[in-house]
């Protein structure tokens, strides 16, 4: 077989990126040498990664005390200085927007050259140019507008913008959708970038989503099948997630416990229709044991959609009780104390997911919960400098040296710069403009390390319950006072003995 590949180099050499420069050239600010230079400032040549770090710092000149660019570099009267003060006789204002900063093409800064392309490409024969002029608007507030550049090279983000922009597709949830057949990350992060911006109404999107996987799983099943369970999917899932999702209430944990049921439910009447011929309405109760008895634990998830068939007057035969856990998992106390002391000092882990470890080891907090956690939650006293953090009906300490780690994450959060500006209310913001980080990426990063993750929430409340009585446990976590008592029988704690003594006569 033969190619076009240059002789003497492996496939991975050519397949993409420049070829790296080599030369004598030494950089006078980190020493390293480099076949080209930036620029010739006083201090002699600078390489490209220091002429980018320079053109993108900001803060007071220590020297003139005024706050703009700052590449110049430190001296005896502290950090780094403006041009002016350093001696530097570049101007680095942009000829459009006079912003300073690195010239990205012809004398014009990263965001003016995005504005450019954008106005070329959208507003060149827009159907409605208002519309056109808002999407420009919002794809140029990125905080770092080179992202959306590199982005919309993709002919898939060219072909659906000019759609949007000509009016092939509407600018709704509606047309967007439709768009995903063909484009669904770009639609899907278009989406997210309307919603968040205000261009289009608030729509969960894994409520979105799972009205569609509702429609793909009953496709191609038996209408002795599909009937009950469309029921069962419309008149109490998607009811009940639908009145319950707000922008602040995302459905996403409904929406996984859902798909659950549903589809033990599917396999449970395609098995009773297979091999009894019965359907949801005939099945009895002998059905329903020996499904339960010759399978696995999951299938304990269709005692909701009995409840369901048994209120709704389809089949009053059948019943099904609450299914109990033969084991609850659980950490020693020291296995707990090892992890919160990694996790605080040692370097497994990025920050976020180490405050999101430690969030689970000292508060006992799901990490469903910790993902959907709000800046807002965390309150620190100005004068003091004293930290809390809500979870449930009233704040709770944050203690050294946590607090300190949750205050440089806070300083520094991750995914703020392509689409989710400064302003987005996550603690833990996610890649997709809007949303928060998906607590299964957590639940994975923290399982790597070799965290167990129910274990370390049952040992950290046990924890909590032998010193507290449940109720203000459950007040403080987030927790229900019923779930609160079941841990504490269950730690053998004696604040529900001593509840159970005082009510008696």
């Amino acid at each position: 077989m033969t190619t076009d590949q240059p002789h003497g180099l492996s496939p991975r050499s050519t397949s993409r990126g420049r070829p790296r420069t080599t030369g004598t050239a030494t950089c006078a600010r980190c020493g390293r040498t480099a076949g080209r230079t930036r620029a010739t400032w006083p201090e002699g040549r600078i390489c490209g990664p220091c002429f980018t770090t320079a053109t993108r710092t900001r803060g007071t000149c220590p020297e003139c005390g005024q706050h703009r660019l700052l590449p110049g570099p430190p001296d005896i009267s502290g950090g780094p200085r403006c041009a002016p003060c350093a001696g530097i006789l570049h101007d680095f204002h942009c000829s459009r927007c006079n912003v300073e900063g690195e010239f990205y093409r012809r004398g014009i800064c990263a965001r003016c050259a995005l504005r450019e392309d954008l106005n070329e490409l959208l507003l060149t024969h827009p159907a409605d140019p208002e519309t056109a002029g808002k999407i420009v608007d919002v794809l140029c507030k990125a905080d770092r507008p080179e992202s959306i550049i590199t982005w919309k090279r993709s002919l898939k983000v060219q072909a659906l913008l000019t759609s949007l922009s000509c009016g092939e597709t509407p600018l709704t949830h509606e047309g967007l959708a439709a768009a995903a057949e063909s484009a669904n990350r770009e639609a899907s992060h278009l989406r997210a970038l309307f919603i968040h911006h205000g261009l289009l109404p608030y729509q969960d999107p894994y409520l979105a989503r799972f009205e569609t996987w509702i429609e793909n799983k009953l496709r191609d099943l038996p209408e002795e099948v599909t009937k009950p369970v469309a029921q069962f999917a419309t008149w109490h899932h998607l009811r009940r997630i639908r009145s319950m999702t707000t922008p602040e209430k995302s459905a996403q944990a409904p929406v996984h416990s859902a798909k659950q049921e549903i589809t033990e439910t599917v396999k449970f009447l395609d098995w009773l229709w297979d091999t009894h011929q019965r359907t949801a309405a005939n099945c009895t109760q002998q059905d329903i044991e020996t499904w339960l008895a010759t399978g696995p634990t999951t299938r304990k998830a269709i005692r909701t959609f009995i409840v369901f068939i048994k209120n709704t007057g389809t089949n009053y035969r059948v019943e099904m009780g609450h299914y109990i856990a033969k084991s609850r998992p659980a950490i020693t106390q020291n296995q707990r104390v090892a992890w919160l002391r990694e996790l605080l000092t040692g370097a497994s882990e990025s920050i976020p997911y180490r405050v999101a470890g430690i969030l689970l080891l000292l508060y006992a907090q799901p990490l469903v919960r910790v993902a959907k956690l709000r800046t807002n939650a965390v309150e620190i006293n100005e004068t003091t400098g004293n930290m809390r953090i809500t979870f449930g009906a009233r704040p709770v300490p944050v203690p050294e040296p946590f607090a300190a780690l949750l205050r440089e994450h806070l300083e520094s959060r991750p995914n703020l710069r392509t689409g989710s500006d400064t302003q987005s209310p996550w603690l833990f913001p996610g890649t997709r403009a809007g949303q928060p980080l998906h607590p299964n990426g957590i639940m994975d990063r923290l399982r790597s390390l070799g965290i167990d993750l129910r274990g370390a929430r049952n040992t950290a409340l046990d924890e909590h319950l032998l010193v507290s009585p449940p109720p203000l446990v459950a007040d403080a976590l987030g927790y229900s006072h019923q779930v609160a008592f079941l841990h504490a029988d269950a730690a053998g704690d004696a604040w529900s003995r001593y509840v159970n003594l005082r009510i008696k006569p």
